[in-house]
């Protein structure tokens, strides 16, 4: 009966750590303006088609800008939380 128990708890546990939220890991607390469209709580890849890209980092990490849409292409910068920057070839911000 004992064992009966312990498998209850412990499968109990279980799903309950499976069914809550992730944490932190989902998206940046705050707002991030990528060319002219402003994002809250941004997670993932944002593309703009106005040049130069204006990007204004207010959230708690940081974003990393690319030359290409969708993230692609090379890495060319990164903006620091609470803080912008204009970016003549830039095209796509990734934050997480």
């Amino acid at each position: 009966m004992r064992r009966i128990g312990l498998v209850a708890a412990s499968a109990t546990g279980a799903v309950s750590l499976a069914l809550s939220p992730a944490g932190s890991a989902m998206a940046a607390q705050g707002t991030l303006t990528v060319g002219l469209a402003t994002h809250t709580n941004p997670s993932g890849c944002y593309t703009t088609n106005v040049w130069p890209m204006f990007v204004a980092n207010n959230t708690n990490q940081v974003a990393t800008v690319f030359d290409l849409p969708n993230c692609q292409g090379h890495a060319i910068s990164q903006v620091r939380p609470n803080e912008s920057s204009l970016f003549e070839f830039g095209t796509s911000v990734s934050i997480s």
